[in-house]
């Protein structure tokens, strides 16, 4: 199970690499989509604590 676990985060990373490299533009369009997602959700948290809280 281990192994498996090792060969999956090998693959993932190549494929990371892979696409920086032969794609450096649509790699950032990607991190920039990722980024704006996590700052949505954590605005959306914040607004449902700052509800919960009045």
């Amino acid at each position: 199970m281990v192994q498996a676990k090792k060969l999956t985060l090998y693959v993932v990373v190549v494929f990371v690499l892979y696409t920086i490299i032969t794609s450096p533009a649509r790699a950032a369009d990607l991190v920039q989509v990722g980024f704006e997602g996590i700052s949505s959700a954590a605005q959306a948290v914040g607004e449902f604590m700052t509800e919960l809280v009045n």
